[in-house]
């Protein structure tokens, strides 16, 4: 079936073609229990993921102090926004309460990809010394520290594409350890991540072209140097697996806060998405924890919805945004992705519910409403994870298909992004808000 005729046949992607805001409801979601095992990552890989950045942490404690309090591990807060959840329901009927999951003040990086970046570069490290008997499992991983392992690591160097915060989280990381680090940035990339990047002495490449041409060049300069590794937010496994620890660590914060998620009390869960890897490999570690409890929705820019259209489509990477008309332009820069990750898509089709689509200015709204409200600033991209508010027919529509009708359920919107935001940044939102 051609892109035309696809366009013609499902309403939602006909609606996302036209830059309008639509929820795609996921008619290919399979029970877990049917799906459990099938995967090509395994929960053994999972719980190597955990055990790693376990060793890790003393060495994160020791380097960077803002993980101190938690032991060296990476974690970020799960509250409840009890007045935004007033106002989503005051404006768009929302029923229920709202959690708010703050990847937005993640330590290190200030954003989720401080999970799926972070690790992976430090997976990369481990096995570099590994290799040359540097290192072994056993060992107090502080020693890292040591200027002996800087001047190792500085004769390899890391390259990465990015739009903002995974050139950051992978640039602060590599660069701590010594690492030679290269980011190549889309035109859709604020200054100011830019600056930050170079500050802690990155070499920032940027492109006027989008995130597509950031990717490609950096994966063709990063082969053409047998000592360069290239992070590919399009195809990693290493990525995905570092997100797919949220799962379990939300899962404790759950039940350390007495909120229960079962049949009777389902957790819907909104991840703003970009290509896809934070938010699939967050949705892949919940879902392992919990199950059919937990629905997972993803939501994008109106302009950049290309997970939506692989989705929706079925065609993932063989369809961008581009194809139906649409430019790929957003103030939402976390999330200015035209293609979809077909790693990704394709990994967890079986298992989100469904794609909600925003327009950016929206987006500026929903943030000043939450930091008026509960006192918390997020990038507006982040807002994204209100997404599916306003689409209350589409979602009260899953909630009949589900069987979900009559139960308690709970809404975790996930902030990927807003700590290292300049105040000068900040300020400038909110008056664009206004």
């Amino acid at each position: 079936m051609q892109i035309s005729e696809r366009l013609a046949s499902i309403p939602e992607v006909a609606q996302a073609a036209k830059g309008e805001e639509t929820l795609w409801l996921n008619p290919n979601k399979k029970p877990f229990a049917a799906l459990e095992g099938t995967f090509p990552i395994t929960r053994a890989q999972m719980d190597e993921a955990e055990q790693r950045m376990k060793r890790f942490a003393p060495y994160l404690e020791k380097v960077f102090p803002e993980t101190r309090a938690a032991g060296g591990i990476i974690e970020s807060p799960l509250r409840e926004i009890p007045r935004m959840g007033q106002w989503l329901e005051e404006t768009y009927g929302v029923k229920g309460p709202w959690l708010l999951k703050m990847d937005c003040d993640l330590p290190i990086a200030g954003s989720i990809k401080a999970r799926g970046g972070i690790y992976e570069v430090l997976q990369h490290a481990e096995q570099l010394a590994f290799e040359q008997g540097l290192l072994r499992p056993e060992d107090n991983y502080a020693i890292l520290a040591e200027e002996r392992f800087r001047e190792f690591f500085s004769h390899y160097t890391i390259q990465v594409g990015s739009t903002g915060n995974l050139g950051l989280s992978i640039g602060i990381m590599s660069a701590k350890l010594g690492f030679r680090v290269i980011v190549h940035m889309s035109a859709d990339a604020k200054q100011w991540k830019k600056d930050l990047l170079r500050e802690k002495g990155v070499m920032v490449v940027e492109y006027p072209q989008d995130y597509g041409k950031a990717v490609e060049e950096g994966r063709r300069r990063s082969m053409e140097d047998s000592m360069s590794y290239f992070v590919d937010d399009e195809n990693s496994e290493s990525l995905f697996l570092g997100y797919t620890i949220a799962g379990r660590r939300l899962r404790e914060q759950m039940e350390e806060q007495h909120i229960a998620v079962d049949e009777e009390h389902p957790l819907f869960v909104y991840l703003p998405c970009g290509i896809g890897g934070a938010p699939g490999g967050v949705a892949f570690g919940l879902k392992h924890e919990f199950g059919d409890a937990v629905h997972c929705f993803f939501a994008e820019p109106t302009e950049a919805c290309c997970m939506l259209l692989g989705m929706a489509t079925g065609l993932h990477d063989g369809i961008c945004v581009q194809d139906v008309g649409l430019s790929g332009k957003t103030q939402a820069d976390g999330l200015a992705v035209g293609r979809p990750s077909a790693f990704v898509g394709r990994m967890v089709e079986p298992l989100i519910s469904g794609c909600a689509s925003v327009k950016d200015d929206i987006l500026f709204r929903w943030m000043k409403q939450l930091l008026d409200r509960e006192g918390v600033f997020i990038e507006p991209s982040s807002c994204a994870a209100f997404a599916a508010a306003p689409l209350q027919d589409r979602l009260r529509e899953y909630i009949r298909r589900e069987g979900l009708e009559g139960k308690k359920i709970t809404h975790l919107a996930w902030a990927t992004g807003g700590k290292l935001v300049p105040q000068e940044e900040r300020e400038r939102y909110i008056a664009f808000a206004k």
